[in-house]
């Protein structure tokens, strides 16, 4: 399991690093799970020169899924309960030939169904959008994820492949509404805004890394399956410092059992609420995927031979929101140190940190973001 969870968080934190070279001051929220998911599929029907530049993304992505159907969390299914967590994860494909989708549908769970692309361009968007919606809980949760806008699904389409994931988890120890107020959050050195911080002062594990001038904090779920972990510089302008220190291996030991101590700690954290859109064709292809969006390169003949694919578009959408009761999170993805301890009892949230769902018996990173501006 340990080398399937290190592909896992590998390539979640190189996508986080591709993603935050033009999101420097921005939040950034995001599943790797969604979005491997998707592509993995594509990579079922990729042949030839396609496949092979995809081998090294390949790799971690078909590790990934193959984690995920060892601890359980894959295919079309809830997880958990109310009172503790669920984790949704749906794939589907619009419109191909029957041994890809045999594949699709054994391995992922995905599902054809049938739409008009050529003569019904809007109403196919539609169908599509509305799907992701209702997988994601979107009008149960008031979240409008409208994955596809208009212009991104046009008459040449020929297949879509569509990842949705809705996840839910209460805390193990709730805050409590009463305690939240009105504070500052310090955006920076020079601005700050007004946000509602919760309060809690209980047992939690943390950690002081010297070496990035840091905390981390384990805050449980109900169940303790999972934990939101969350790395906070010292001070407003450590974040930068955190990101490029940050590597598969020392995360890892940084938030080892070794690492963390269980103590009695003073927690602020803002309630917050995330929404977040990317276009994931450059960063995919810095990480090594180029002729698959390339008309005259791309080979996708595994998916129907008798027609030239290429991906056109490979969009992805997340929702998170982090308040006295647990977290919310909806995605949905489409395819066209020092080790020493230094005594803590206080934990403020106060300024730009990064934050992690993870998988607590595997150690594996479900969900990845960064806070910058509640």
């Amino acid at each position: 399991m340990g080398s399937i969870s290190q592909a896992i968080n590998e390539m979640g934190l190189d996508l986080y690093n591709e993603l935050n070279k033009k999101a420097a001051d921005k939040n950034i929220f995001f599943s790797p799970m969604s979005i491997s998911t998707g592509l993995v599929m594509v990579l079922l029907g990729a042949r030839g020169n396609t496949a092979t530049q995809m081998q090294e993304v390949k790799t971690r992505f078909s590790k990934l899924l193959m984690a995920f159907f060892l601890i359980g969390l894959s295919h079309p299914v809830s997880y958990g309960g109310s009172d503790l967590w669920i984790l949704t994860l749906i794939n589907d494909l619009y419109f191909t030939v029957q041994q890809y989708l045999e594949c699709t549908k054994e391995l992922y769970g995905a599902i054809l169904q049938t739409v008009d692309f050529k003569s019904a361009t809007e109403a196919a968007r539609q169908t599509i959008n509305s799907w992701v919606e209702s997988k994601t809980q979107g009008k149960k949760a008031q979240v409008r994820l409208e994955l596809f806008v208009r212009g991104v699904i046009d008459t040449t389409a020929v297949l879509v492949l569509v990842n949705a994931i809705y996840f839910k988890a209460t805390w193990e120890y709730k805050f409590e509404e009463k305690h939240t107020m009105p504070r500052d959050f310090r955006i920076n050195q020079n601005e700050s805004k007004s946000v509602q911080m919760m309060y809690k002062k209980d047992r939690f594990k943390i950690a002081h890394i010297q070496e990035i001038n840091a905390q981390i904090l384990m805050i449980p779920y109900a169940g303790k399956s999972l934990n939101m972990i969350i790395l906070l510089p010292n001070d407003t302008t450590g974040l930068e410092q955190v990101e490029r220190a940050m590597t598969y291996e020392k995360l890892t030991r940084w938030t080892s059992l070794e690492s963390m101590r269980d103590r009695e700690v003073k927690v602020y954290l803002p309630r917050f609420k995330l929404q977040d859109s990317f276009k994931l064709n450059l960063p995919l292809q810095e990480m090594g995927m180029i002729d698959v969006f390339k008309e005259s390169n791309a080979d996708l003949s595994g998916m129907a031979p008798s027609q030239k694919l290429f991906l056109s578009e490979v969009v992805h959408k997340a929702y998170v929101e982090v308040n006295e009761e647990g977290t919310l999170a909806a995605v949905a993805t489409g395819s066209v140190a020092s080790n020493s301890y230094i005594s803590a009892d206080l934990f403020k949230a106060d300024h730009p940190f990064l934050f992690f769902i993870q998988h607590n018996p595997t150690n594996t990173i479900l969900f990845l973001g960064k806070l910058c501006s509640p």
